[in-house]
């Protein structure tokens, strides 16, 4: 006969009399309950009747929607795994977030490790792994071309053990006449950082060599005329486009990066204490800066619409790329060919405070969102200069009071 079974059914012969019986049982410690709700969003439980031992046991399970698509996944066992809805409602957002593998990605991780360990640990089955560990996104996607385009086809198929010093030293030098240091160097840590994850997990000896990097020096100042500033303002006034002018204002007045403003959503904007929250500032914990006068009047006057997204691409979906349009208005703004729309005028905000004399160091750091000083210390020349002028102009009065004194008086007549 034939008997259809649930998935992960397991199954028992038993000797009935002279014939066997069949006995199923569901795998598992018991039968789940219907889900249960709690006050977390996109967190509910099941009751499981614990075999063996007495009451029940809850299984949390998260909720949540990503890239359009909603997964179930079990957070944890109340007593096995010490889960609590709070608990899970942490790991519900680093699962959205992308800080955390799901159970499948863990498994497929696993499985790679176990598939590998097998056979020699070359840069490409390294580098399989050391990527499976890694949060989706931009960052990863670059990584990979990158590996698939410069690494893979001089050391994919190579133990780093094996790897000669004048190999990588003549990628080097090739990729230094064709691309940028910095692109050199983004290359070159991806190969190093493969390399570590191979040794950090003891899973072959690492390079016998440190590679070569070229010095980057990116420290680049990028500044407006006055005459410029209003030459780009006249131009956004005058130009069509919904979020391309907008979006250059808000980076003039207040200095934000251009992926802080593509991820900018009208609840991170707080009207009525004045701040604006910026969720995940280049990979550091959220900042908030001051709503000044010039931004609230430009957001007041932004159009809403039912997207969350201040600035909305298509379908209300976050806005991804919107450089075709910026770059019409520099062109129509007649700014000089190498100035970076947006990116340039969070310089030219910063460049300004610096240069007033007004704003201290540490307020620019805050105001720019800055992890250290360090990075806030090329305007510093600028606030310098003003400290010179300042200087000079006390000196220039004191020469003028010296210099009234030694005039001769005047000899009125008759006295």
């Amino acid at each position: 006969f034939y008997l259809t079974l649930p998935k992960n059914t397991l199954i028992y012969n038993l000797k009935v009399g002279h014939g066997i019986g069949i006995l199923c049982q569901a795998k598992g410690r018991g039968k789940m309950s219907k889900r249960k709700n709690t006050k977390y969003p996109g967190i509910f439980y099941r009751e499981v009747k614990r075999i063996g031992r007495k009451g029940i046991e809850k299984v949390y399970y998260a909720v949540y929607k990503k890239d359009g698509k909603t997964f179930e996944e079990k957070t944890g066992r109340q007593y096995a795994d010490d889960m609590t809805p709070a608990r899970a409602a942490h790991i519900r957002s680093e699962l959205i977030e992308g800080k955390r593998l799901t159970r499948k990605q863990k498994r497929e991780q696993d499985h790679a490790l176990k598939g590998a360990e097998a056979d020699r640990w070359t840069v490409q089955k390294l580098f399989d792994v050391y990527i499976q560990g890694r949060a989706p996104g931009k960052s990863l996607t670059t990584d990979k071309g990158r590996y698939e385009r410069y690494l893979k086809a001089p050391f994919g198929d190579t133990e780093p053990k094996d790897i000669l010093a004048l190999d990588v030293d003549r990628l080097r030098i090739k990729l230094l006449k064709e691309k940028s240091p910095q692109t050199v160097l983004h290359i070159l840590n991806l190969f190093t950082w493969s390399g570590n994850f191979g040794v950090n997990n003891g899973l072959c000896p690492g390079l016998p060599f440190r590679i070569k990097k070229p010095t980057v020096r990116n420290l680049v100042t990028e500044d407006l005329t006055p005459g410029q500033i209003n030459d780009l303002l006249t131009a956004i006034d005058n130009d069509i486009h919904p979020q391309a002018g907008p979006m250059m204002k808000l980076a003039l007045f207040t200095g934000m990066r251009r992926g802080e403003m593509l991820k900018l959503k009208w609840k991170h904007v707080n009207f009525d204490r004045g701040f604006i929250n910026i969720a995940d500032p280049k990979g550091g914990p959220d900042q908030t800066i001051p709503l000044n006068d010039a931004t609230r009047e430009l957001l007041d006057k932004h159009p809403r619409t039912k997207s969350a997204f201040v600035f909305p691409g298509r379908g209300g979906r976050q806005l991804v790329n919107i450089s075709k349009p910026i770059n019409e208005i520099k062109k129509k703004a007649g700014l000089p060919a190498k100035f970076r729309p947006l990116h340039g005028l969070r310089h030219v905000f910063a460049s300004m405070l610096a240069s007033s004399g007004k704003v201290d160091m540490y307020t620019l750091q805050k105001l720019l969102t800055h992890k250290s000083p360090l990075m806030t210390q090329r305007y510093a020349h600028l606030r310098d200069e003003t400290l010179k002028k300042a200087a000079n102009l006390a000196g220039d009065i004191i020469k003028g009071i010296v210099n009234e004194s030694h005039k001769p008086r005047k000899v009125e007549r008759g006295k």
